[in-house]
């Protein structure tokens, strides 16, 4: 099956790149993220434009081999590498180009956050999309993307006008609302398992100057914290967006504020004042600067394990789950965080798109983060118990881009028993073979 793969690869040409092992650059292209995965592709293509990525998927399907697609390299299961099959890298395919007289922008299948937002943001405009800038765009929407800008704006999915695809078939297709409507559908939290998406095309909104706001507590002051944050919720407007992070040291809450500026100091500063001992500031700060404050933190070749889930509200339950799994995190960078939902995320009706969870108040996420091997084990166990203790919290459906383990039951989980049947259908439809499996797969139903 090699061989025959890196014939058909070898019939592209000299202008796409194939790397292979004894390459000198293969064991860099094949690194990912996530430093836990270490896998061996046979081969790392890099297409130039869409036709090379048609017929990469066509030579992975006639040499019957495994298929990765990879955006930015950040899936925490390592859904963008694999062994004994064929990488498509698409960084090359980066170009973004903004139409201002229309209010959207087409962005490249391999672009990453970084390079939608310093074409949007100085233009005055922002798609709704993640907090790390090298975050690949394409896993994310695919996934359904939240962000900053959420709460005001929606899901990524939400901002996103169309499409092009590449199709298990090798066909080109563009999807959405007028055309493939069933496949726009589906690739609006679906994942990747209906095709090689290698352009978007995204509504823009208007992005002024923000406020950001951020607060210590120490651990002993965590659990008033919260709760004290939880009476105010009701009272949160759309123009604010809040993210809280539970460490071994304390409890981080921070707050971004994208409306009036006048308002913001009014809306902002109880959070400072959530329990005792609570310190930090808040000020205007370019939403640049924002968008990439946690790139270290969470860099590449670190190692990640993530298991999440939606939460109506912060219960009392939640929390007192949240301070006992934090105190026996293995190491200092362990954390539970969870991002407020609700606002323009509840404008879109539960059905209207494959994402499922659009009522949730919080999405929240179990992920230790941690550099030695040696600490593999200890991690992701204390990552899958935390999971579990606060999923006893959660309600219905999840997010499939922040799960770590990739068995069966994940999808499922994420969509229901009856979204995931018309999922199931629309796989059969476009993917009969499920040469997409690298993802929180969708099993074509037979």
């Amino acid at each position: 099956m090699s061989d025959l793969l890196l014939r058909e690869l070898s019939a592209m040409g000299p202008h796409c790149p194939v790397v292979t092992a004894g390459h000198q650059d293969y064991d860099l292209s094949r690194k990912v993220w996530n430093g836990v995965v270490d896998r061996h592709p046979i081969a790392i293509i890099e297409p130039q434009n869409v036709d090379d990525v048609r017929r990469a998927v066509h030579a992975a399907a006639a040499a019957r081999v495994l298929l990765a697609i990879r955006g930015g390299g950040h899936s925490f299961p390592g859904f963008s590498t694999c062994d004994g099959g064929l990488v498509v890298d698409l960084k090359h395919l980066n170009s973004i180009s903004i139409d201002r007289s229309a209010g959207t922008v087409e962005v490249g299948g391999g672009a990453l956050l970084g390079d939608l937002d310093h074409a949007t943001v100085p233009e005055g405009f922002v798609v709704p999309a993640g907090v790390i800038s090298h975050t690949g765009v394409a896993g994310l929407t695919l996934g359904g993307g939240m962000g900053w800008s959420s709460r005001r704006y929606g899901l990524t999915i939400d901002s996103l006008l169309g499409a092009e695809i590449v199709t298990a078939a090798g066909d080109v297709v563009w999807a959405s609302e007028a055309s493939e409507p069933e496949l726009f559908w589906g690739i609006r939290g679906g994942g990747g398992n209906f095709g090689v998406v290698t352009r978007f095309k995204f509504k823009l909104h208007p992005l002024g100057p923000v406020v950001v706001g951020q607060w210590n507590y120490p651990l002993t002051s965590a659990r008033q914290a919260l709760r004290m944050l939880r009476e105010q919720d009701n009272g949160h407007s759309r123009d604010q967006a809040l993210t809280i992070t539970l460490t071994t040291t304390g409890l981080n809450v921070t707050a971004v504020w994208s409306g009036n500026l006048a308002l913001a100091e009014a809306a902002l500063s109880p959070l400072g004042a959530l329990a005792a001992n609570g310190v930090g500031n808040m000020g205007v700060l370019p939403f640049l600067t924002l968008q990439s404050r946690n790139d270290e933190h969470f860099s590449w070749s670190r190692r990640y394990y993530s298991k999440g889930g939606f939460w109506p509200d912060i219960t009392d339950e939640a929390i007192d789950r949240a301070m006992v799994a934090i105190a026996d995190a293995p190491t200092p960078d362990c954390e539970i965080y969870a991002i407020q939902l609700g606002g323009a995320v509840c404008d879109v009706g539960e059905d209207a798109t494959a994402y499922s969870g659009r009522s949730a108040g919080y999405y929240w996420i179990s992920e230790p983060v941690w550099d030695a091997p040696a600490d593999d084990d200890r991690c992701i166990a204390w990552g899958r118990a935390t999971g579990k203790s606060l999923s006893s919290s959660a309600v219905a459906g999840n997010y499939v881009n922040e799960q770590a383990d990739a068995d069966a039951s994940v999808a499922l989980e994420a969509y229901g028993a009856q979204k995931y049947e018309r999922l199931a259908r629309l796989k059969a439809k476009v993917d009969p073979h499920n040469l997409l499996r690298l993802n929180q797969n969708i099993a074509p139903l037979v």
